[in-house]
C-alpha cells in the first residue's frame, strides 16, 4: 500500500498549537473555537461578555476565556499579553470579532463609520501587529483575518457603506502583512463568507422578503450553514496552507462569480 508524505490528513491537525479567536462568545466565532479545539489547539477565546465565553468554554476542556473590548487598544494589549503569559505563545490568531451598520450613507453618522472601523479594521491590525511580533520571534505563525465576501462587492440593497470599507481594508491588510512577514515564517489570509446566519444576520433565515433576495441573487439560493466553514478555516490555520499567504478565500455559494 502506497503512502503519502506528509499525511494529507495530518496536515490538518492543530496538535500542541495556541489559537487566539476573537469574538468567539456566539455565531461563527464559538464555532471557531470548537473547530480548532477539536483539531487540537488550546484555544484562547475572546470577547466581550465573559458568561457567554464561559458557556463556550465549558465545552472546551481546557481552553481559557480572556474577556477583552476590541474597541480599547488598552485591552487588546492586554490581551496578547495574558495569552503570551498563560500559554507561552501564539500560534494562530483568528480575527473574526465584528460589527456594521445597516443604513444609507446619508444617515450614517461619522461615529458609527468610526466605530466599524475601529473592531473590523484597527483592531485586526492591532492584533495582527502584537501577535505577529510573538510568530516572527517563533519563525512561524498562521493569521486568519476574518473578512467578508462584501470586501470584494458591494452591499446594496443591503445598505452598508461602513461595513464594506472595514472588510475591503482588512483584505488589503492581510496582502500587505503577508508580504512583510513572508520570509518569517509566519502566513496571513483572509477567510471571506458569505451570507450565513450570524447576530448581524439575524432574521434573514425567517424573513420572506430576505429570503426571496438570497434565492434570486444567490447561484446556490440560501444562507451558509455555520459547518460549512469549518474546513476553510482548518486549511488556512494549520499546515494544510503551509505555501498560502496574502489570499482571501471566499465562501459565498458562488456570490461573487457572478
Amino acid at each position: 500500500m502506497s503512502s503519502l508524505t506528509p499525511d494529507p490528513v495530518q496536515q490538518f491537525r492543530l496538535d500542541n498549537k495556541v489559537a487566539l479567536v476573537t469574538g468567539a462568545s456566539s455565531g461563527l466565532g464559538a464555532r471557531f473555537a470548537k473547530v480548532l479545539h477539536a483539531a487540537g489547539a488550546t484555544v484562547v477565546i475572546t470577547a466581550r461578555r465573559k458568561d457567554r465565553l464561559d458557556g463556550v468554554a465549558a465545552e472546551l476542556p481546557g481552553a481559557i476565556v480572556i474577556p477583552c473590548d476590541l474597541a480599547d487598544s488598552v485591552q487588546r494589549e492586554n490581551l496578547i499579553t495574558q495569552t503570551i503569559a498563560q500559554c507561552g505563545r501564539i500560534d494562530v490568531l483568528v480575527n473574526n470579532a465584528g460589527l456594521g451598520h445597516t443604513l444609507g450613507v446619508e444617515k450614517e453618522t461619522l461615529e458609527q463609520f468610526r466605530e466599524v472601523m475601529e473592531i473590523n479594521t484597527t483592531a485586526v491590525w492591532h492584533l495582527a501587529k502584537l501577535s505577529g511580533f510573538h510568530m516572527v520571534q517563533n519563525g512561524s505563525g498562521s493569521i486568519v483575518n476574518v473578512a467578508s465576501m462584501l470586501g470584494l462587492v458591494g452591499s446594496t440593497p443591503v445598505k452598508q457603506a461602513n461595513y464594506c470599507a472595514s472588510k475591503g481594508a482588512v483584505i488589503s491588510l492581510t496582502r500587505e502583512l503577508a508580504l512583510q512577514w513572508a520570509r518569517k515564517g509566519v502566513r496571513v489570509n483572509a477567510l471571506c463568507p458569505g451570507w450565513f446566519l450570524t447576530e448581524m444576520t439575524a432574521g434573514m433565515d425567517t424573513d420572506e422578503g430576505s429570503q426571496r433576495y438570497i434565492a434570486q441573487n444567490s447561484p446556490m439560493p440560501r444562507l451558509g450553514e455555520e459547518h460549512e466553514l469549518d474546513g476553510a478555516l482548518l486549511f488556512l490555520a494549520s499546515n494544510a496552507s503551509s505555501f498560502m499567504t496574502g489570499q482571501e478565500l471566499v465562501i459565498d455559494g458562488g456570490w461573487t462569480a457572478r
